[in-house]
């Protein structure tokens, strides 16, 4: 098998703040013109943690505290690119910092949502994610 076939492993990060999650538009990689929550590749010799932390600074200038597992994960293909992820998801509490676009070319905007009223379309594995009816408030 070639290693672009191979599933690569994805974190994303529900960033909890005052009962809403944070979440950003998506634009320029797959899954574009999407609703998602922070997050990318988990490096090597990175723990979820790490990149859970690392993806939030790098995307939204924001730093989050209490990084925990979400004990639930996505198994995610994306059939039109023809890429296989599987997402681990982790849950951190907001600590400082206001949310602003620092990677232009991959994301539009920042806003804050309450759990289950999301704006259209959603991130393929954020939609997994509430086919497993998973609630980080609950």
């Amino acid at each position: 098998m070639a290693e672009e076939q191979r599933p690569r492993i994805g974190v994303g990060v529900l960033v909890l703040k005052n009962g809403k999650v944070l979440m950003h538009y998506r634009k320029g990689a797959h899954g574009a013109g999407s609703w998602s929550f922070p997050g990318g590749h988990l490096e090597f010799g990175e723990t979820l943690v790490e990149c859970a932390k690392r993806e939030v600074f790098e995307e939204a200038g924001i730093k989050v505290k209490n990084v925990r597992p979400a004990q639930v994960y996505t198994d995610d293909f994306f059939r039109r690119e023809g890429k296989h992820y599987i997402t681990l998801l982790a849950t951190a509490d907001y600590a400082s910092g206001k949310p602003r676009v620092l990677e232009k070319n991959y994301c539009g905007e920042w806003k804050w949502f309450e759990w289950g009223k999301f704006p259209k379309p959603l991130f393929l594995p954020l939609k997994n994610l509430l086919n497993q009816k998973y609630n980080p408030f609950k």
